[in-house]
């Protein structure tokens, strides 16, 4: 399930940072649910040593010009939260309707607008072509030679890319305690670049954490249940912080749905 949340600043234009995700992501924390907010934070849904909030975010959508490390937007601004859990989004929804004054950072806005977005069409038959709305990141946790531990970043034109976004894939359904075969499920499964050029490639600072990701379009082939977590809850990892976040190309209209 799916949210489209439009915010008029109080001042235009509305100036955040380059680097915004950790205030988005401050917003939706502070206007839940504060028990709930605190399971997300906290505990959310385990697999393992691994625990998956189940949500993810857009990155911000309007007119926009950039410079001296701020993005300024003419207002209103929008923004899209998915998540698998409907409390979690039906806590956001009624804090943002009941107190539509909030702070994104040091701005002042509005909330001019909570709608749902209606589920993509997709045909469980062919393959989805899905464009990103948040980078994609893939990555995985190496040791060098002399202990210490590294964190390699993979390339859409990587087999490992594909392999590790159907692996996340499954440890989230499995985190769900879903009563199928997931790896039986997913074994023809995969995630390839269809779209993507070097430019794609986003570095971002979320909270002094360096995080690589890409952007650009992408084919799916994923069973349907399983093409609808990755849509709900995000494709890759770092959900949370504002990853991996898609639209299907054919149902994709910036401004008029995700």
């Amino acid at each position: 399930m799916r949210l489209r949340i439009s915010l008029a600043a109080e001042e235009t234009p509305l100036s955040v940072p380059v680097q915004y995700n950790h205030l988005l992501q401050g917003l939706i924390y502070h206007n839940i649910d504060r028990a709930l907010s605190r399971w997300l934070h906290e505990e959310a849904h385990t697999y393992g040593q691994r625990r998956f909030k189940l949500f993810t975010f857009s990155r911000l959508f309007g007119k926009r010009t950039a410079s001296n490390g701020r993005v300024r937007f003419d207002s209103p601004v929008h923004f899209y939260l998915g998540s698998v859990d409907s409390e979690v989004l039906g806590s956001f929804a009624e804090h943002l309707l009941t107190k539509p004054a909030v702070r994104l950072g040091s701005a002042g806005c509005r909330v001019a607008e909570v709608g749902v977005e209606p589920e993509p069409k997709i045909d469980p038959a062919k393959p989805v072509i899905v464009k990103t709305l948040s980078p994609i990141t893939a990555y995985s946790t190496l040791q060098t030679p002399d202990g210490k531990k590294k964190t390699y970043y993979y390339a859409p034109q990587e087999k490992e890319w594909s392999e590790s976004l159907v692996s996340n894939i499954s440890r989230k359904a499995k985190a769900l305690d879903w009563s199928t075969d997931v790896d039986k499920d997913l074994e023809k499964a995969w995630v390839r670049p269809y779209k993507v050029k070097s430019a794609d490639q986003k570095v971002l600072d979320f909270k002094g954490f360096v995080i690589k990701g890409w952007t650009g379009l992408y084919e799916v082939n994923l069973p349907e249940p399983y093409f609808r977590l990755a849509y709900d809850a995000g494709f890759g990892a770092k959900n949370a912080q504002g990853f991996g976040m898609v639209g299907v190309l054919d149902n994709w209209k910036e401004g008029k749905g995700a």
